[in-house]
């Protein structure tokens, strides 16, 4: 980890479970953070084995919802500048020296989006909406926190937002089996969300909202030029939102 003096300390953080095989590359891939820490939803792996043995603070804390893991992850943090990765994301050298060169002369901006590059199934996607995807991974704590939603949680900062050049190349994809987990539990959340929002399902989100899903991202996105990953894509991604309407539904009908 960096020790340089010149320039503010940032802190590396990670939410994890079962990540075991992206932890080596993802520490070394943040070589320049003064700390790294990981809030671990109780995996059962070797990912606290392997992490900790890295130098990395482990704490470890039921999963509750990805809001509250980040919101806490950031109260554990040393230093003002937080980079905030997943770890099925991997930093290039082009963009940690943009990071560094950033929280050095941030400027008048307290967050910085950064672009995404997708790959699904050995293949980088192209189209489908994704060409577009990007979060913010870097800001400093004092001015930013993550919005509370239960899912698909995205930093809220109180001032001006800037946005890296450089991308980061995201290989969400281990397994079709575990990317179709990490969809339905997706999906779980956000009928969650939407129950406590007193939220009820009709026939317009069992037909009309999947389809339409599929049809933006297969078509209207130009997924189809993924070819068969895009449509594996769109595919699963509609079916992921009758997945929440139909999670919605057993909700207020009270069926496990």
């Amino acid at each position: 980890m960096s020790e340089t003096t010149h320039s503010p300390k940032i802190t590396a953080l990670a939410i994890s479970f079962n990540e075991e095989a992206n932890v080596k590359r993802y520490v070394e891939s943040l070589h320049f953070a003064d700390e790294i820490i990981f809030v671990d939803s109780e995996s059962t792996d070797q990912t606290l084995a392997i992490a900790q043995s890295m130098g990395v603070k482990v704490i470890n804390r039921p999963f509750t919802n990805f809001s509250e893991q980040r919101n806490f992850a950031i109260e554990q943090a040393s230093h003002d500048w937080i980079v905030f990765f997943d770890l099925d994301e991997i930093i290039t050298p082009e963009l940690e020296q943009e990071i560094r060169a950033t929280v050095q002369n941030p400027g008048e901006k307290n967050a910085f989006f950064v672009k995404r590059t997708f790959h699904f199934m050995g293949k980088r996607i192209r189209f489908g909406g994704w060409q577009n995807d990007k979060a913010i991974r870097l800001f400093n704590k004092n001015h930013g926190t993550y919005n509370g939603n239960l899912v698909h949680e995205e930093v809220k900062s109180d001032g001006k937002v800037g946005i890296l050049k450089n991308r980061l190349n995201h290989y969400s994809y281990k397994s079709f089996d575990n990317y179709n987990d990490k969809l339905n539990l997706y999906s779980k959340l956000q009928a969650l969300n939407l129950y406590q929002k007193k939220k009820r399902p009709n026939a317009y989100h069992f037909f009309i909202r999947p389809l339409y899903r599929f049809l933006w991202q297969y078509l209207f996105r130009l997924g189809i030029f993924d070819g068969k990953e895009g449509f594996i894509l769109a595919y699963v991604h509609s079916f992921s939102v009758f997945k929440r309407y139909l999670q919605l539904w057993m909700m207020y009908r009270k069926i496990d």
